[in-house]
């Protein structure tokens, strides 16, 4: 017999799940509208990379901080305010008149997202304290990001190709509106606030270290090269560095004279954890600058309709989710294995896209070799962080899991820069008549460099680890 307890934590499941939701499918949505959101507030290539950019910046940036604040103010009360302010800023991005403006709405879209979606995860292991409903639970978070994939994909199309009151690009802002509301009420309703531990600090400096270097960092990448490198873009570039490497004497610090830094330095002196953040550096940037390029191919080169566009990439969500259930199962014996034959299959996958991906190339043929790379993906993505945490003590789990989290964001930040840059780069090459197809077979071919990458680091990782090593969940997408 199901008690109301039983009921209600499986109903305040339903809640948290909006902010992984929400958050997910902000990041696939906007792949789809690229070459609307460039028409409709004239923005350049590196102002739409920065749409993009931006958002995962914000959220890196305070992903960490974000989880503290769950633990120091309560969970409810930052899920709640999160959301309120994701809500808010989507409206602001919808209402954008200029890239400018865009980019600044985004960006504080991804950062209210940072402190939203680190109290859905902290939910769930407040709520179910058994194992295996934790398991379960754990679960349909993952079950949730596959399912966030497919509808941003989709929507994103399909309300890209809207002709309403507004610009159907606009729409893939104003939809998170009644969503948001309905889950400000949920949580207000079917949620209650968790105790508050005020022994922990808050590492503000720390977080406005990281963010102005990540900014001087990004913000060049993007602008710089359609600008033609001037000088300024090259002294962020460089200052970047410095401000990086004080960044990190400031956390060591911190860490020395125990003041609550925003990570542990520690971390960083096992060879294994460093090893496994290059896998997760590489493979991030080339996965999230594939989806942006392919996706802005499919419509300016080969004249995909936006719809049509999300629709091929369903294949690849479906086979993304079966590899990963089935890799779940193959990588308890097989370990790191598991993930090179992802890799494997993702260079075929690369190399077919290079060969067929011509204007003559057939819809079928676009969803088919699209979703041989979800296959091959779902073998590696899920898997990285157990690859990049295996021999982390457990005693660094929940400052190693942030870090990741963090890196993981920056990654993708770095990849629509560095890698897009690339395929953009090609493209203005050609400015009275832009080849998008060099500009693709250009950005798959560092794309594969990358992947090369990622082997290498995985081939060099120990297969075992001893008994200290750390048990955790496969993320989702």
């Amino acid at each position: 017999m199901i008690t109301t307890a039983k009921c209600n934590r499986w109903k305040a499941l339903s809640v948290v799940l909006t902010a992984p939701l929400l958050y997910v499918i902000d990041i696939f949505i906007i792949n789809m509208a690229i070459p609307g959101i460039k028409k409709g507030v004239h923005a350049t290539d590196g102002e739409v990379q920065l749409v993009i950019a931006g958002y995962l910046l914000g959220s890196a940036s305070f992903l960490i901080t974000g989880g503290r604040a769950g633990d120091y103010l309560g969970r409810k009360k930052v899920f709640f305010w999160g959301m309120f302010f994701f809500t808010l800023t989507s409206c602001l991005c919808g209402l954008s008149q200029t890239a400018w403006e865009l980019n600044i709405t985004r960006f504080f879209q991804g950062l209210s997202s940072a402190f939203m979606v680190p109290q859905s995860i902290a939910f769930i292991q407040v709520l179910f304290t058994d194992e295996r409903e934790r398991a379960k639970a754990i679960g349909w978070y993952g079950i949730t990001l596959s399912i966030a994939a497919i509808i941003g994909q989709i929507l994103g199309g399909y309300l890209v190709d809207t002709h309403f009151v507004i610009a159907g690009w606009r729409l893939i802002f104003f939809i998170n509106l009644p969503v948001g509301l309905a889950a400000l009420w949920a949580i207000y309703h079917y949620l209650e606030e968790t105790p508050k531990d005020t022994g922990q600090r808050f590492d503000y400096r720390g977080a406005l270290i990281l963010t102005t270097g990540l900014i001087c960092l990004i913000w060049p990448l993007t602008k710089g090269r359609e600008l033609g490198w001037p000088w300024w873009s090259i002294a962020l570039l460089l200052s970047s560095l410095f401000i990086f490497a004080y960044f990190i004497r400031d956390q060591q610090t911190k860490v020395l004279l125990h003041k609550g830094s925003l990570i542990d330095t520690a971390l960083f002196k096992i060879r294994e954890f460093n090893i496994g953040l290059l896998a997760v550096l590489f493979h991030f940037m080339m996965h999230t600058a594939y989806l942006l390029m392919s996706a802005i191919y499919l419509q300016n080169g080969l004249g995909f309709s936006a719809l049509d566009c999300g629709l091929a990439f369903i294949l690849h969500a479906i086979l993304f989710m079966i590899s990963s259930m089935i890799a779940a199962k193959l990588i308890v014996k097989y370990g790191k294995w598991v993930l090179q034959a992802g890799l494997l299959i993702i260079l075929v996958a690369f190399l077919l896209q290079i060969r067929l991906f011509r204007p003559t190339v057939s819809p079928l043929c676009v969803t088919l070799l699209i979703g041989v790379y979800g296959l091959g993906n779902g073998l590696v993505l899920p898997f990285l962080l157990n690859i990049a945490l295996k021999s982390v003590p457990v005693k660094f789990a929940g400052v190693a899991a942030g870090v990741f989290s963090t890196f993981q964001q920056t990654a993708s930040a770095l990849g629509i820069s560095i890698l897009g840059g690339v395929f953009y780069y090609v493209v203005s090459l050609h400015e009275s008549s832009p080849d998008y197809l060099i500009a693709f077979d250009t950005g798959i071919t560092v794309s594969i460099i990358c992947l090369g990458i990622v082997a290498v680091m995985l081939w060099i990782l120990p297969e075992t680890t001893d008994q200290h090593t750390m048990e955790l969940q496969p993320e989702g997408i």
